[in-house]
């Protein structure tokens, strides 16, 4: 049986608030077209469908399309859990309908237990779903005392473990960070604390594991324990990856032969680097001027309106850096700046989260300067 592995779709995000929808239509046709040439069995999307719990209704329509491909036109039966950017009861509505047509939505963890049980080729195979949960959640659903990410899966597991069956293969999805993965500047933490990861041994006796939730692909402790990506670049620290989904063909033994099979973005993201007259000459001839850039000016001079100058030929240079141009307190100055904007983005992300809403602007910079205050206090300290 061959099943398609995929995750990380954050259908609706924002990109330096460059819209990224048309990008992501792209790729989708072309995860369609990779399932139609493969002859795949059943495509498996281990969560943050979305990037928002609350999508804008283009991503939700560009979801309801593609899922129309696959379950109504090509009668696949497809398995998606919500992951941390994801509204998990907003996804699951309609779960129990939409299982008559092939889809199956696991995002509520009482069900973690209850394998979804697919007949292929004449075989059955059994999925189980573990959705995005902080150990919060999972101590007030099972009432049981668990304080870290770690234990919670853990524990999450040990229920499943007594409902496998002994000689069905065995499919596990969680949408988690595995100790030790490679993680990206675009993937949210799951946790302000950073005790966020789980162990990987405990997953080792599945079949296979489709995993989301870190962007780069990537396995842990086996080839079978696997992140298949995100569909596109999320941030500049991704440049370097190489995207794509995961081709799972699971013999009669159980055993998982994998294979990464790449998708072609409509607009690469890179990372430009030199002085602009040299990368504006290189613009002029270069094929792909109109990928998403960052660009890092070395020029040790000032220059007027670089920006302009870059996107008279790179039309989408969407961040410029002059590191060349700063002396040594100029860049103490930016690294702390940076930092203060990281941290307002984490503690944003995680008001999102936790209250289901965003920031206000008076939140917003309330918590800013609250955040400059500490590391003034912490600057006169050291």
């Amino acid at each position: 049986m061959r099943l398609l592995h995929t995750a990380d779709w954050h259908l609706g995000r924002l990109f330096h608030n460059v819209s990224l929808l048309e990008d992501q239509r792209h790729v989708l046709e072309q995860l369609i077209e990779i399932i139609d040439r493969e002859a795949v069995d059943a495509v498996l999307i281990a969560g943050d469908i979305y990037d928002r719990s609350v999508p804008p209704a283009a991503a939700v329509t560009l979801l309801d399309d593609v899922l129309g491909e696959l379950c109504q036109v090509r009668d696949l039966p497809v398995v998606i859990i919500s992951g941390n950017h994801d509204g998990a009861e907003r996804l699951r509505f309609g779960a129990r309908h939409l299982r008559q047509a092939g889809l199956h939505i696991l995002s509520d963890l009482a069900d973690c237990s209850t394998p979804v049980t697919l007949s292929l080729n004449g075989r059955d195979i059994d999925i189980f779903g573990l959705p995005y949960a902080d150990p919060e959640y999972v101590r007030s659903q099972f009432g049981i005392d668990v304080r870290d990410f770690d234990s919670a899966h853990r524990y999450l597991l040990e229920r499943i473990d007594k409902q496998r069956h002994a000689t069905r293969p065995t499919v596990l999805m969680s949408h988690c960070f595995v100790d030790g993965g490679s993680a990206s500047d675009s993937e949210r933490p799951l946790t302000l604390g950073g005790a966020e990861s789980v162990a990987w041994a405990p997953m080792q006796n599945f079949n296979y594991v489709a995993l989301g939730h870190l962007h780069g692909p990537q396995y842990r402790g086996g080839e079978h324990i696997r992140y298949s990506g995100s569909l596109l670049k999320y941030s500049f620290s991704e440049a370097t990856h190489s995207k794509g989904v995961t081709l799972v063909d699971i013999d009669q033994a159980g055993s998982a032969q994998v294979r990464q099979l790449p998708l072609i973005p409509r607009r690469d993201v890179r990372v430009l680097e030199g002085e602009l007259e040299e990368l504006l000459a290189q613009g002029k001839q270069d094929p792909k001027a109109d990928d998403y850039l960052l660009v890092r000016l070395t020029d040790r001079h000032a220059i007027l309106d670089p920006m302009g100058k870059l996107r008279a030929v790179y039309p989408n240079v969407l961040h410029l850096e002059k590191p060349g141009m700063l002396g040594s307190q100029q860049r103490q100055q930016l690294d702390r700046d940076r930092l203060r904007f990281d941290a307002l983005n984490m503690f944003s992300d995680f008001f999102e989260q936790t209250s289901g809403e965003a920031m206000t602007l008076e939140q917003a910079s309330a918590m800013s300067k609250l955040i400059a205050q500490l590391q003034r206090d912490e600057e006169q300290e050291s």
